[in-house]
């Protein structure tokens, strides 16, 4: 399994965005952005950090709230 790479906020938004999820501007407070996705009756609420860099234990929590596996990841952040 690859290693996760070191990125910023604006590569985790450009990928929430591939997936799917669009801004929930009224959700996120202060230096963090919400993004929201609706699929199949569940919403999926992702908080992303406005950060130059992401810690990887972060990094590992937003891909959960997304429902996004590590290579996943790394295959879009490449798109």
């Amino acid at each position: 399994m690859p290693k996760l790479p070191v990125v910023s906020s604006k590569q985790v938004i450009r990928v929430l965005e591939i997936s799917g999820f669009h801004n929930a501007p009224k959700r996120g407070k202060g230096s963090h952005i919400a993004f929201v996705k609706t699929e199949s009756g569940r919403t999926r609420l992702v908080i992303v950090p406005d950060r130059n860099e992401i810690p990887k234990g972060t990094l590992l929590a937003i891909l959960e709230q997304a429902g996004l596996t590590k290579d996943e990841f790394i295959s879009l952040i490449k798109v």
